[in-house]
């Protein structure tokens, strides 16, 4: 499994679209989940999420639809929403809610993940599974929050670069990079990785709290809000440096 999700990680990184995104790498997170539906969604609005994903609905089915995914009504959109954490129906609904609020069988477990930007919840990534397929766990859980810290990396990545060209302005993020020490590199690293502040603790022998402290003080030396953002970032710092030292 980790293995597979580590070559997951890399096609991530690899995809240059998010066309490329929903043809190239939904139907790679289907298949490690064993689910019988997937998607990624970028959006900034929930209309705008059923303008795209259902483009040809009438008012009817749009008001089902909107009821089914509002904040209001559906514990895991507001889980998703308030928390920017992956969730699945049995941490927030029983069987018999969740299939009054979604009587699909295709959608009998859901399991959903954040994209986020700028502390801004910008896209989910989601898998289904019918009745007959057992339900998420909490490995799926920690698998999906490593995909989702890789997918937001990758938003970041790719909405700095497109933001630098059209400014025309020098790239200048790398450059922060230095700030940091070689420790903090080392937590940058195990963050990219999709693991947890008690996790990097334990692999540095440094207690939980001193990991907090110290991705805080990161933030304030690369200027960022989000670990997402912090790790694009150093990785792209790093692939940088990479490159320049085999054209020397």
């Amino acid at each position: 499994m980790t293995s597979s999700l580590g070559l997951l990680f890399e096609a991530i990184n690899q995809t240059q679209s998010e066309q490329d995104m929903r043809s190239q790498i939904v139907p790679k997170i289907g298949e490690y989940f064993a689910a019988t539906r997937s998607g990624i969604f970028f959006f900034d609005s929930l209309e705008d999420l059923l303008r795209k994903r259902f483009p040809s609905l009438d008012r009817k089915l749009e008001k089902i639809l909107k009821f089914g995914l509002s904040v209001e009504h559906n514990p895991v959109v507001r889980y998703l929403v308030e928390r920017h954490a992956p969730v699945h129906e049995a941490l927030v609904s029983s069987p018999k809610a969740w299939a009054i609020l979604c009587p699909r069988p295709d959608h009998w477990h859901v399991m959903i993940g954040p994209i986020v930007h700028r502390g801004q919840l910008v896209g989910a990534v989601a898998c289904t599974r019918e009745k007959s397929s057992p339900a998420f766990d909490t490995q799926n859980l920690l698998d999906l929050s490593a995909i989702s810290l890789h997918l937001s990396v990758w938003v970041a990545t790719l909405r700095s670069q497109s933001a630098s060209i059209s400014a025309a302005t020098p790239q200048y993020q790398p450059c922060r990079s230095d700030r940091l020490t070689p420790r903090e590199l080392q937590i940058a690293e195990l963050v990219a990785l999709g693991r947890t502040n008690l996790e990097i603790g334990k692999e540095l022998w440094i207690t939980e709290n001193s990991v907090k402290q110290a991705l805080k003080r990161m933030f304030r030396k690369l200027e960022v809000s989000s670990r997402a953002e912090m790790v694009a970032m150093t990785l792209g710092a790093m692939q940088t440096g990479v490159k320049e030292q085999s054209l020397n």
